[in-house]
């Protein structure tokens, strides 16, 4: 007896991949081929101990400033619990407001600056320098809300849609509950037999 695989309904056209898909390998390839030469570069220029000291400040700055930035999102959780009620939601504060926020960029910049490499530790220095830093984040703010409003179904259009609130400012809380599912049978043990 045969048993034979049923052939596909007809040819299956290929997908295609994403340029993000196809080019980030590249350019991440291309970074650390740039920064390898680069280290090299600075080495034959000066020596081995002024390329090994300047990855070590690299590391050190870059983790006093994430060290900082945690401590500084840290105070400004413990800030907003303390100021919400006790039957109120806590409103998330902005950024803007308060003149507190920039935390995301001053952890990325600490986090470019500990990655070795001299051109990261430029980028995390851009990050970090006050109006190189507001700029890069004008730009994302702008970039990933043009994506959020234009895919349905995205990630951002799943963020504006998490965010739902009142007319009076306050954030409605809430579950999802599904019409679709059949409601699961009430749990039943079974008799207890002596």
């Amino acid at each position: 007896m045969t048993f034979a695989a049923t052939p596909p309904p007809g040819p299956r056209p290929p997908q295609q991949r994403s340029r993000a898909r196809r080019f980030v390998p590249l350019g991440i390839a291309a970074w650390v081929v740039l920064e390898v030469w680069l280290l090299i570069a600075v080495g034959d220029a000066t020596n081995g101990l002024t390329v090994f000291v300047l990855l070590v400040a690299g590391v050190v700055a870059g983790s006093l400033v994430i060290k900082r930035a945690g401590r500084r999102a840290w105070r400004n959780l413990t800030e907003t619990l303390q100021t919400a009620g006790p039957t109120e939601p806590p409103a998330s504060p902005r950024p803007e407001a308060n003149g507190k926020g920039n935390n995301t960029l001053r952890m990325l910049g600490g986090l470019l600056l500990i990655v070795p490499g001299l051109l990261s530790d430029v980028a995390g220095l851009l990050c970090l320098f006050p109006p190189t830093g507001k700029l890069i984040q004008r730009r994302a703010e702008k970039l990933l809300s043009g994506r959020a409003g234009t895919a349905p179904g995205s990630f951002g259009d799943a963020f504006q849609q998490a965010r739902i609130h009142r007319p009076d400012g306050k954030i409605v809380q809430g579950e999802v509950i599904r019409d679709d599912e059949p409601p699961s049978p009430p749990r039943q043990d079974p008799p207890l037999t002596r």
